[in-house]
C-alpha cells in the first residue's frame, strides 16, 4: 500500500470487506480503535497476571505509569481525586496508546481526526459538568462570574467566561488532532523526499543520507509528542475537573 499524498494517510476507508456481509462496514478508524483497546487490555492483563514480587520490566512500566497518573491527579484534586483515578488512568493510557500505535508504518492514527478527538473531549466535558452540577447545584454557575467582580459587570463577564469555558473542549480536541496530523504529514513529506534522494544515486552519498537522518530525528520527536499530548490531555482534564469540583 503506497501513499501518494501526505494527506492520503488520513483517509477513512473500509477494511476487511471481503470477510463481512455487504451491508456491514468496518473502517480503518474503527479497526485500529478496536485494536488499540484489545492490545491495551491484553498488555495490562498479562502484566497483572504475571506480576512478581520483584517487578519485571513490563511490570515496572505499569507501576511507573500508575504512580505518574496518581501524582498528577493528587496535585490537581488532592485526596478527593482518588475516586476519579480509574477514568483518568484509562484516558491517559487510551490516548497514548492511540498515538503510539499510529507511529507504526501502515497503521492508522485515530487521534489524527478532529471528529474523534472532539467526540472524546465532549464526553469528558459533559461528564465534568454533570459532576459539578451534582455537587454544587445551581451554585455551579457562579463559576462564570469571577470572585470579587462587581455585579454591574456581570452582563459583560459572564458571556466571556461562558465562551471561554465552552471552548475548553475545543482546546482539548484541536490540540491533539493538530499535533498528530501535522507530525504525520511532516513525516510523510520527509520520507518521500528521502526516498527520492536515495534512489537518485551518484557520489553525493552524505547529502542523500541527510534527509534519512532528519526522519530518524523527527520520528523520535513524534514519539515524544505522542506521550506529551496524552500528558497534556490528561493534565487539562484534571484541571477542568478541579475547577468544576472546587469552583475556582
Amino acid at each position: 500500500m503506497f501513499y501518494y499524498s501526505p494527506l492520503e494517510q488520513f483517509e477513512i476507508v473500509p477494511v476487511l470487506s471481503f470477510l463481512l456481509p455487504a451491508k456491514f462496514i468496518i473502517t480503518n478508524s474503527a479497526f485500529f480503535l478496536a485494536l488499540t483497546i484489545i492490545i491495551t487490555l491484553v498488555y495490562f492483563t498479562l502484566t497483572v497476571s504475571y506480576s512478581t514480587f520483584i517487578p519485571n520490566r513490563w511490570q515496572s512500566i505499569t507501576e511507573m505509569t500508575y504512580e505518574f497518573i496518581q501524582n498528577m491527579l493528587y496535585e490537581a484534586l488532592q485526596e478527593q481525586g482518588n475516586k476519579f483515578f480509574p477514568i483518568i488512568f484509562t484516558t491517559f493510557v487510551f490516548v497514548f496508546s492511540c498515538n503510539l500505535l499510529g507511529m507504526i508504518p501502515y497503521t492508522f492514527t485515530v487521534t489524527s481526526h478532529i471528529i474523534f478527538t472532539f467526540g472524546l473531549g465532549m464526553v469528558i466535558f459533559i461528564g465534568i459538568n454533570i459532576l459539578g452540577i451534582k455537587k454544587h447545584g445551581f451554585h455551579f454557575f457562579s463559576l462564570f462570574l469571577p470572585p470579587g467582580a462587581p455585579l454591574s459587570l456581570a452582563l459583560l463577564l459572564v458571556p466571556i467566561e461562558l465562551i471561554s469555558y465552552v471552548f475548553r473542549v475545543v482546546a482539548l480536541s484541536v490540540r491533539l488532532f493538530a499535533n498528530m496530523m501535522a507530525g504525520h504529514t511532516l513525516l510523510k513529506i520527509l520520507a518521500t523526499f528521502a526516498w527520492k534522494m536515495l534512489t537518485i544515486g551518484g557520489i553525493f552519498l552524505v547529502i542523500q543520507l541527510f534527509p534519512l537522518m532528519i526522519i530518524i530525528a523527527i520520528t523520535g520527536l513524534e514519539l515524544a509528542i505522542a506521550f506529551l499530548q496524552a500528558y497534556v490531555w490528561t493534565t487539562l482534564t484534571c484541571l477542568y475537573l478541579s475547577d468544576a469540583l472546587n469552583l475556582h
